[in-house]
């Protein structure tokens, strides 16, 4: 992950900076997060995508909705027995250097992507591609093997493990990105770096700040640059909310990405139409380090779960209405119908308690044994008031809770690494598909950040994906997922609603269900 300094910045970058002038249209974003990079395959949070998804394009984009449309691929064709695709590249698409966008450069990124040494997080997402996975874990060495071949520069082909329903949207995801072959090699690591870094998305970084922002100018080597309304824009690091609502007041900003909810109501006041609140495939959830006792005991997992009153977080405690959440895949879902429920959700919520108090009391814990742990939560305004809530839930169980909160980098590193023994997460759907949230549980996975782990549990996962009936398919992933809620397998707490406040002068803003709005479908009236 390499990152730029100021002074680097002031010398390299000063004249392309100058020409962007203070007459160009620029957006200015509260994105939240520190991007970690501006690596496509270096990424896992939402803050990032917003800029990956900026800069960079993959063979299928995203139109303001979410629908898939073609992106580098002007084009592609499908096998009857739905296994290859095969991509036809536009004309004279390039990079921000002028070089030729080919499908040798898809070839190579996908095949860096699953390079064990790259460890790419979320490589994951595309083990549908034929021995993508063997090759990720380091049983197939030679990378020719993976399932993307350029026929030619402008033919790409890639072939499937199994028909797989969800693989065009799965494309547009940042792991599907082409990466710059020509600069990659000659750069290295380095490549990332402000003055090394070419894209081929309708934006290019121009500077690069860690802590501050990341700014981005019109990439005038896309092919579609004459019809972008917005010269560039600024993605603002910042996660107190209170900060980035008072800055939006000032005129500071013109969207942001989230807001304290407990103002959500004055918002609707003051700012007519300017908050949005949609629905979103999401879910907030917290983790448990089931690798370690006394986590490792399910009906220590099942209490804490079972005193939790989901159903005042959203309407009291946000104040935005999210749902309770009793499921690990949301309802609705594509490919999926109804989901799995723990089996005590329709319990009235005072009998939950007593029996978390009865399992608490077989594991060895009580007011007199009391329960100490630590509950682990990126700095954030909502996410302070949901963790001292649940705390308060989790008191007359006897169990005591240290509150840790972190910047989100951090936070995330811990999560991933295992030092967290309860630990607040989301996760928003990379593509419309229960497998997406299903994979979170698989042994192994990076983003299993509990570490539970169950054999059956896989096994079902690989056998409902090897599934072409899709009827048979999402009977099978119900299973997993009935399984791994009867043993409180991580603890669902409810479905994410997207938060954004838009200023009124954006135009071309569409609330979606993944929560994504590429600056390339906005415009801005002065």
């Amino acid at each position: 992950m390499t990152h730029t300094t100021k002074k680097f910045l002031a010398s390299a970058m000063l004249g392309t900076l100058l020409a962007f002038s203070a007459h160009a249209v620029t957006l200015n974003i509260h994105n939240g997060g520190d991007p970690a990079s501006l690596d496509p395959q270096k990424l896992s949070g939402d803050w990032e995508n917003r800029i990956a998804g900026d800069i960079f394009e993959g063979l299928v984009a995203e139109d303001a909705k979410l629908n898939p449309i073609p992106g580098q691929a002007q084009s592609w064709t499908v096998s009857d027995d739905g296994k290859v695709y095969t991509f036809k590249l536009r004309d004279g698409i390039k990079w921000s250097d002028g070089q030729p966008v080919t499908a040798g450069d898809f070839v190579f990124a996908f095949q860096r992507l699953m390079d064990p040494k790259n460890a790419a997080d979320y490589a994951y997402l595309q083990f549908t591609i034929k021995n993508a996975e063997k090759i990720n874990k380091g049983e197939i060495t030679d990378f020719n093997q993976l399932g993307v071949k350029a026929i030619d520069d402008k033919t790409l082909e890639i072939t499937l493990e199994a028909p797989t329903p969800y693989f065009i949207g799965a494309l547009t995801h940042y792991t599907a990105y082409p990466l710059p072959k020509h600069v990659v090699e000659a750069k290295g690591a380095d490549w990332v770096k402000i003055g090394n870094i070419v894209t081929n998305g309708p934006y290019k970084p121009v500077e690069w700040v860690p802590g501050s922002h990341v700014t981005t100018v019109k990439n005038d080597q896309y092919y579609g640059v004459k019809d972008l309304k917005i010269d560039g824009a600024k993605f603002f690091v910042l996660e107190d909310q209170e900060a980035a609502l008072k800055r939006y007041r000032a005129g500071e900003f013109d969207i942001l990405t989230d807001f304290p909810t407990d103002q959500y109501e004055w918002m609707k006041k003051n700012l007519p139409g300017q908050a949005h609140v949609a629905p979103f495939s999401g879910l907030y959830y917290y983790v448990i380090n089931s690798s370690k006792p006394p986590f490792s005991d399910k009906r220590v997992r099942q209490a804490l779960s079972m005193a939790i009153n989901r159903e005042v977080i959203g309407p009291q405690i946000l104040g935005t209405g999210e749902l309770p959440a009793y499921s690990w895949v949301p309802p609705g879902t594509a490919n999926y119908g109804e989901p799995a429920y723990v089996s005590w959700k329709d319990l009235p919520y005072s009998e939950k308690v007593v029996e978390a108090k009865k399992l608490l009391t077989e594991a060895g814990f009580g007011p007199d044994h009391p329960l100490t742990a630590q509950l682990k939560y990126n700095t954030n305004d909502n996410h302070k008031r949901i963790a001292v809530a649940i705390a308060a839930m989790w008191k007359p169980l006897g169990v005591n809770i240290e509150l840790v909160n972190a910047e989100t980098k951090v936070h995330y590193d811990q999560l991933k690494s295992g030092e967290v023994e309860i630990g607040r997460a989301g996760w928003l759907a990379d593509y419309n598909d229960p497998d997406n949230f299903l994979n979170l549980l698989v042994t192994g996975v990076q983003m299993n950040y509990g570490r539970w782990s169950s054999p059956e549990y896989d096994k079902l996962i690989k056998e409902g994906n090897a599934q072409t009936d899709l009827a048979k398919r999402a009977e099978i992933f119900k299973k997993a997922e009935q399984l791994a809620l009867d043993d409180s397998a991580a603890l669902p707490i409810y479905y994410y609603v997207s938060k954004n406040v838009v200023s009124p002068k954006i135009e071309g803003f569409v609330d979606n269900v993944q929560d994504i709005h590429r600056t390339r479908w906005l415009s801005m009236k002065e």
